[in-house]
């Protein structure tokens, strides 16, 4: 099982460190701020063997530069948008070595919250950037929602262990929306009391689960009556999609 590990950056975010079997040589995920990256490779004696970019927003890129004055590594992201140093221009792929020490990878091609967003799937871990959140999603960036809800349905897809690796502490803002669309949905509340405890503790509540994200994430039931039923209402029109669903909660979501 690999050992992965969170450095925080910014007010909420997660750059995320992958240790191979040793426990020292690490795959960087998202490095948007490189100075929490380079005092967590000193405190641990780590070695960086590469830096995974999902998408280009800032505060997944605009450590880049700075990191590789300090560690000659190649740079893996999606060919589709522009990532500095970028070395190695990623789509969708089923067995990407990124070096001997660790696991094959799958890249994902999940775009919508940017356009040419990918994933990195290693083992059950997939690091999604800003396309899933835990119970929530990436906002589109002026995207057609049905490309975003196509990635979606693609990582819904994913064996129910998979452990999902977002980028942002965005939980219990995001439970708080689903709750208000499934009311009776007694697993979301459940989720509510377990992330309260954990985020009073200095926890993270990341990684998540694709199965929990599946009973409590409304923007992967659209399926559901009640999610229906509820954007519908807000959005005061007959929605005859699961598409159109979810066009409407993200609508809805940008402004609750």
């Amino acid at each position: 099982m690999l050992k992965i590990d969170a450095v925080p950056a910014f007010n909420d975010n997660y750059i995320w460190f992958i240790h191979a079997a040793d426990k020292q040589h690490v795959l960087i995920v998202d490095p948007g701020d490189a100075q929490p990256v380079i005092d967590a490779i000193v405190q641990q004696n780590l070695i960086p063997v590469a830096l995974l970019i999902t998408h280009g927003c800032h505060d997944h890129i605009d450590g880049i530069e700075a990191l590789l004055k300090h560690y000659d590594v190649p740079v893996y992201g999606p060919k589709n948008e522009f990532i500095p140093h970028l070395t190695h221009p990623l789509s969708a792929c089923d067995a990407l070595i990124i070096d001997p020490l660790f696991p094959t990878c799958r890249v994902l091609d999940i775009p919508g919250h940017t356009k040419g967003h990918i994933g990195f799937l290693i083992d059950s871990n997939l690091f999604c950037g800003d396309t899933l959140f835990a119970a929530g999603c990436g906002r589109l960036h002026g995207n057609p929602a049905e490309i975003l809800f196509n990635s979606l349905q693609q990582i819904a897809d994913l064996a129910a262990d998979t452990k999902i690796y977002c980028a942002h502490e965005y939980t219990e803002a995001n439970l708080r929306f689903a709750a208000t669309i499934e009311p009776n949905n007694k697993s979301i509340q459940q989720r509510i009391i377990a992330t309260k405890k954990i985020r009073q503790q200095g926890l993270r509540s990341l990684p998540s689960q694709l199965d929990l994200e599946l009973q409590t994430n409304p923007f992967l039931r659209c399926t559901q009556t009640e999610v229906k039923h509820a954007a519908e209402k807000n959005s005061a029109q007959q929605l005859a999609t699961p598409r159109q669903v979810f066009t409407a909660l993200r609508k809805w979501k940008d402004s609750f």
